[in-house]
């Protein structure tokens, strides 16, 4: 995956950005496709998974965060972008003491299945139980209206 960074000023230029991101991942691997996104309260997070569940068919207006709930999963009806997705799942690890406590969530299950596709905020409460094909996406807040968003790959 090609590093990016990308300046957000509208949802409609995070969805753009949502697009463009699926359609770089790779076709289907052994494991679900993780992605972990880093970044502070408010950075955008949340906003960004809506619009990729959106580009895959989601109703983003029914997606909420999963902050105290831990685990959201969506089953998708359809795979947009040829991409081979069913489930987006949705994890706020924000609430963990330890990375073991995904575990009781059927974590190494739903890693098991490679048509999910995984997105975890705050990581580093859980980063040992993180695969190392995870890519990472960093969230910035600017300011109200903009939020930056850069892609790399997991440094565990």
């Amino acid at each position: 995956m090609n590093a990016q960074s990308v300046t957000s000023r509208s949802l409609k230029e995070t969805q753009a950005f949502a697009k463009s991101f699926l359609s770089q991942l790779a076709s289907p691997k052994d494991e679900a496709t993780v992605v972990c996104l880093d970044g502070d309260l408010g950075s955008g997070k949340t906003a960004l998974v809506k619009e990729i569940g959106e580009v895959l068919g989601l109703n983003k207006d029914l997606m909420t965060s999963p902050t105290f709930v831990i685990e959201k999963l969506y089953p998708l009806k359809t795979k947009n972008l040829k991409l081979p997705f069913t489930c987006l799942v949705h994890i706020d690890a924000y609430r963990l003491e330890e990375a073991q406590e995904l575990s009781v969530l059927g974590f190494e299950k739903l890693l098991e299945d490679n048509t999910n596709i995984i997105f975890i905020e705050w990581p580093e409460r859980v980063a040992e139980i993180i695969p190392d094909s995870a890519i990472t996406i960093e969230c910035k807040f600017v300011d109200e209206s903009t939020r930056e968003y850069r892609i790399r790959k997991s440094n565990k």
